[in-house]
């Protein structure tokens, strides 16, 4: 069984200011996409991660790999494309022929768990198709001009997360179909939904949350400090 995963670090991170794209941004005194790395390149059965990258920063993503490696699987970078379904389609086009399973990580999740990486790839292997998500902890309303609408269940709503995990050759399936159709995502699951596929939950953690917004990184800073200091300064 071949799994790769692909890890979108295309986004140039506007609301966090200051001009760096996401991926490069210090967390912890190392870009954000090395945590995530360091997570994904060590879980038995990943054979191959794929970056990808704005195309203006693809050397900028080798200087990375280079400095931070080595790395127990290779990573290759890609240059990706104006929207994140373009950037994973480039990920999808750089697969090895041979890779069973692929999974997508935002690379602006940077405190992603191997054990839910695990537990999702596991379900795609057995049901096709598996994303990471969290319940919604508050109440949901659907609003029009500032008026509530009506009130969402929310013990039916769940919170996409990444990684989300499926049979490559689904995943190719519902690009190629969407590719066809000009429709445009913001997850590969709805995608995959499209062609009438289940796609299974597990369940994730609050903690793999994306970095999004200066606030975000602040929490980020704090969580990684605290982890260090309760693991005995071990990050």
């Amino acid at each position: 069984m071949h799994s790769s995963v692909i890890v979108v670090a295309a986004g140039q991170g506007a609301r966090l200011g200051g001009g760096t794209p996401k991926a490069f941004v210090p967390l912890g005194g190392i870009p954000m996409v090395v945590h995530p790395l360091r997570t994904l390149t060590h879980l038995a059965g990943v054979s191959a991660v794929i970056l990808v990258v704005g195309a203006d920063h693809v050397a900028q993503a080798r200087a990375v790999v280079e400095r931070y490696g080595p790395w127990p699987v290779a990573i290759q970078v890609a240059r990706g494309g104006a929207e994140r379904q373009d950037s994973v389609a480039a990920g999808l086009a750089a697969l090895d022929v041979r890779t069973d399973v692929v999974m997508v990580h935002d690379a602006a999740r940077p405190f992603v768990s191997p054990a839910i990486v695990a537990a999702c790839a596991s379900a795609a292997v057995t049901h096709g198709a598996a994303i990471v998500a969290v319940p919604v902890r508050d109440t949901v309303k659907v609003v029009e001009d500032h008026a509530i609408m009506h009130t969402l269940d929310r013990q039916r709503i769940w919170l996409a997360q990444t990684p989300q995990a499926f049979h490559t050759t689904i995943l190719q399936s519902a690009y190629m179909q969407a590719r066809r159709d000009r429709v445009v995502a913001t997850d590969d699951a709805a995608l995959v939904e499209r062609l009438g596929a289940t796609v299974r939950i597990i369940p994730g953690e609050p903690t793999n949350l994306k970095i999004t917004t200066p606030d975000d990184l602040r929490w980020a800073e704090w969580y990684l400090a605290t982890r260090g200091s309760a693991a005995g300064g071990s990050t």
